[in-house]
């Protein structure tokens, strides 16, 4: 994945408001990378355009070798199918399905065979064998994460985005999801962008990207 010159403006009415400002970004297959800042730095813009979510007033993202801003948005959508996972702060899971009906959705779309065995295995990999029927709203915070990156994992992904992952969790369980990502990313060997405002969940990835006021300010790794 490349970003190149990347810029967003939004217009406030009176004036253009710059978000981000001349990102470039190179992130290699298999890399563990932290965007990390203050509130308000740029950080969810920044994935949602990385993802396609959005597009950008200035610049490029290249994703499978793909120029995303050429694409229509049916297309950066089929691309997102093929290519990528969510991780989201709230969790996004659908309240009218099952856990199970959640991790098998985008399977389905995808055209995959075995959807439900592939969903039912995922749910037990991330603890839930006895979860499968339940909706989002009898799970805890911590049972619907672990649902988010199930699905998340479906794919399987060759990029995970995760947007504040333990944003809404207490602590232990804001862990457990934490070392069940980190597990599963290893075990597939998927390319992980993690927005945190957490610098100790940052300093598990293998690469650190600060940005301030928009601006990309450091790329440390290690």
């Amino acid at each position: 994945m490349r970003a190149v010159a990347l810029g967003k403006q939004v217009d406030t009415g009176r004036s253009r408001l710059t978000i981000l400002d001349d990102i470039h970004l190179e992130i290699a297959p298999g890399e563990t990378v932290a965007v990390v800042g203050a509130s308000g730095s740029g950080k969810t813009t920044l994935l949602g355009l990385l993802a396609g979510l959005d597009v950008p007033t200035a610049g490029r993202v290249l994703l499978e070798g793909v120029d995303i801003g050429s694409l229509s948005e049916d297309g950066r959508a089929a691309l997102r199918r093929r290519a990528v996972g969510f991780v989201f702060q709230s969790f996004q899971l659908l309240p009218a399905l099952t856990a199970l009906e959640n991790v098998m959705l985008p399977l389905e779309l995808s055209g995959v065979a075995g959807a439900r065995e592939s969903a039912q295995a995922l749910l037990t990999r991330v603890g839930l064998r006895d979860r499968l029927d339940h909706y989002p709203r009898q799970l805890s915070g911590g049972e619907q994460q672990r649902v988010a990156i199930a699905r998340a994992f479906a794919g399987p992904p060759r990029l995970l985005f995760a947007d504040e992952p333990t944003g809404n969790l207490d602590a232990v369980t804001g862990e457990e999801i934490v070392r069940l990502m980190f597990d599963l990313n290893r075990e597939q060997g998927t390319t992980l962008l993690l927005v945190t405002h957490d610098e100790r969940l940052a300093a598990r990835c293998g690469r650190r990207v600060r940005l301030t006021a928009g601006k990309l300010t450091s790329d440390e790794r290690g």
